[in-house]
Formats: structure tokens, sequence, C-alpha cells
């Protein structure tokens, strides 16, 4: 999976947006205004930033030498993955999706609504 994908995929979520906080070289993708996806459009190898719950943090690192702790992150929640190492792309979605979702069910419900009802 390629940095264009892993783009693609995380603005095809409800209320997604992206932005560079932090300067030119970190894209982030934030869900009512929250990260869920981090990634340096100019590094390589490219990575990105993932958030993951805290039980699976340390058997997703295990299994996959692409995935490491998270660069700069909370290394309890966020795991950092190589896209090109050995995660295929489809895990990579998979991946995407579940930091999403847990970004979203820690908003309230107010700001989960629209989200579910596809009005973000």
């Amino acid at each position: 999976m390629d940095l264009s994908a892993v783009r693609e995929h995380c603005l095809s979520k409800p209320g997604a947006t992206e932005d560079f906080p932090f300067g030119p070289e970190v894209l982030v993708f934030r869900v009512c205004g929250k990260l869920f996806c981090l990634m340096n459009p100019d590094e390589r190898p490219p990575r990105i930033n993932l958030k993951c719950r805290p039980d699976e943090v340390e058997a997703l690192r295990d299994r996959y030498a692409a995935v490491l702790p998270g660069y700069h992150m909370n290394k309890r929640h966020w795991n950092t993955v190589l896209l090109d190492g050995d995660a295929p792309s489809d895990r990579v979605r998979e991946w995407i999706d579940d930091s999403y979702a847990l970004v979203v069910a820690g908003l309230t419900k107010r700001q989960r609504e629209p989200l579910a009802a596809g009005e973000a």
C-alpha cells in the first residue's frame, strides 16, 4: 500500500479531514479534531502512525517486522507501520479502520451521531 492509497482510505472515513499542524512534513488525518493517522509524505521508507488497542500493540509488533512502536507517540497506544515491509495492504486498511474506530469510540455521543448518520 502506498501513501496515496493510505490518504484516499483515510479521507473516505466519515468526517475525516487532513492538515499539517506540525509543519509541512507531517500530514495528519483527524476525525472531530482527534488524530487517527499521521504520515510524512516525503519520508523513505514510507510509514504511518496508527492508534491501536493496548492489548494488541505488542502482538502486532511481534507478528510483523513492519510494525514498530509509534514514532514520537505514546507507544502503548500507537504503532508505526512501514509500508514497504511485510504488512499486507488489506491488513494496513484494517489497521486504519481500527484506528479511526478507536478515535470515534472516544468521542462524545453528540460528536458520533453525525458520523454514524453520514452527515459529517
